[in-house]
């Protein structure tokens, strides 16, 4: 899977952002699912550490936070409306 990216390992890889959304989503999905709303921070964590150099940028800083904040409130969201469904509790 990671094969076609590695060529361009010198800057951006493209189509990544969305691998990673994609992944980071997933990762919410089932934090919540399994009742470990706090283990989300380590995505923000995460992200943060990988983009810190670019985050010094305000504009690149703010479409980060939001794109990060929209995608976690999503997945939450999704997790959220399956756990009652499914009869689950929410918290």
């Amino acid at each position: 899977m990671l094969r076609r990216y590695e060529k361009g390992l010198g800057g951006g890889l493209k189509g990544a952002g969305m691998v990673i959304g994609v992944i980071e989503r997933i990762i919410v999905l089932t934090f919540v699912l399994v009742d470990q709303y706090t283990a989300i921070t380590v995505i923000f964590a995460a992200k943060s550490i990988a983009r810190f150099n670019e985050l010094k940028d305000r504009k690149m800083a703010e479409y980060y936070l939001i794109g990060t904040l929209l995608s976690i409130a999503f997945a939450m969201i999704v997790g959220i409306i399956t756990r009652l469904v499914i009869g689950g509790r929410i918290i």
